[in-house]
């Protein structure tokens, strides 16, 4: 099929007028006609707003109008001359700075001070108020560091340390090398070598929320009679950088064979009663009744040294009001015991919110007298607590009755 040329198309019939083009008329429309029309529109535009448009407006059909009469009103044609029944040509159009313009000596400023105290520099003080920001007062600053000091009851691991050091001498236990990146979770009782100490994990207490995620603080004691309270994520980190760090092996086959727990601690600790200094309002209007049980090997006041950094204390200051002294018996057997003998005591409803908008809810609270936990551990010690039961709505410790569940 052969295809049709230009002739051809342009000599068939214009069904539909596209090939009629109209020449435009040279000149356009009157000027004259134009400039009245926009004349008449600025006219309006003062008459309602008591002024002409500004170029600089926000609204952008003010902007446009202000635009094209500065323009218009530069060259009025007579038409506008005889519409201008306000005078408006004669009105001065704002000064139009541009910052191509060189400044005048006047407005340069003569120092720092001068252009802030300047009033058109004036900020909306919610524009630099800081929002969802801890304040640096509050930050997360911990109280005391995880530093190296004197422990006071050495004398009661001496014999562990030198044990654990002969059978690494024998042979009969081994030394594992510490692999960097790896997670290690110290239990109570295991060694490790870290910077040529022998350290042992004398106590890992209640697990935490500090720092937005899960964690323990440990007690570590160090065979130069030293000790420190790590962190259980600083303290892997450490035994991570350190290229001599190793890993003590246990005793036995494994975790079926009795002999794995030997390196448990059994060791007697201290039980302690705390009350918060917090100044949330639903938690000071009950601090004479809400105490914190709890029970460590380590000084008591060591202990809660951190305590406004970690949500297990309600992130807040406390005071202790109490201590007893625990004798020959499991200390966490004995953290158990209590809190299982006070758990109809527990607030159901107690939690705070950390720094990451996180609720924690800590189990360690109880609506308890710093007598009621004497008492209990008095009944303890006596091997007689299974006999008693805390009676919450009466707040007393009462012997059970026969036959009663």
């Amino acid at each position: 099929m052969t295809r049709p040329t230009l002739d051809d198309i342009f000599a068939e019939d214009d069904e539909f007028g596209l090939l009629e083009v109209r020449p435009r008329a040279a000149g356009g429309s009157n000027p004259g006609d134009r400039g009245v029309a926009v004349l008449r529109e600025v006219t309006a535009f003062y008459e309602e707003h008591g002024r002409i448009p500004d170029t600089d407006a926000d609204d952008h059909d003010e902007m446009r109008l202000g635009t094209i009469w500065n323009r218009a009103s530069q060259t009025p044609t007579d038409q506008m001359i005889a519409e201008d029944r306000l005078g408006l040509l004669n009105v001065a159009a704002p000064l139009q700075v541009s910052w191509r313009d060189e400044p005048s000596t006047e407005d340069v400023p003569d120092s720092l001070d001068e252009i802030f105290d300047d009033d058109d520099l004036s900020v909306d003080p919610s524009l630099v108020v800081l929002k969802h920001a801890t304040a640096a007062a509050d930050r997360h600053l911990p109280d005391h560091r995880a530093e190296f000091v004197p422990c006071r009851d050495f004398e009661l691991y001496r014999d562990r340390f030198e044990a654990v050091q002969q059978a690494l001498e024998r042979g009969d236990r081994q030394a594992i090398p510490v692999k960097k990146w790896a997670v290690i979770e110290p239990l109570e009782g295991d060694f490790f070598i870290r910077n040529g100490l022998l350290a042992m994990i004398a106590e890992k207490s209640e697990m935490t929320a500090r720092g937005g995620s899960r964690d323990h603080r440990l007690r570590v004691i160090f065979s130069n009679g030293t000790e420190s309270d790590p962190l259980m994520s600083s303290f892997r980190k450490s035994l991570n950088d350190d290229k001599t760090a190793r890993l003590v092996q246990k005793v036995g086959m494994g975790p079926l064979d009795p002999d794995w727990e030997s390196d448990q601690l059994e060791l007697s600790g201290t039980i302690y009663v705390a009350r918060s200094r917090s100044d949330d309002p639903a938690i000071k209007q009950q601090r004479m009744l809400l105490h914190k049980i709890g029970v460590t090997s380590q000084d008591v006041h060591r202990r809660v040294a951190d305590a406004r950094n970690d949500p297990t204390f309600l992130l807040a200051p406390v005071e202790i009001v109490a201590i007893y002294e625990l004798k020959n018996l499991s200390r966490r057997k004995v953290e158990n015991l209590l809190h299982r003998f006070f758990v109809s005591a527990r607030p159901a409803e107690l939690f705070v919110t950390d720094r990451f908008g996180k609720k924690v809810f800590p189990k360690e609270w109880f609506y308890v007298l710093p007598d009621h936990v004497a008492q209990a551990a008095k009944l303890i010690g006596d091997g007689t607590l299974h006999g008693y039961r805390y009676d919450v709505v009466r707040q007393k410790i009462e012997r059970k009755v026969e036959g009663a569940r």
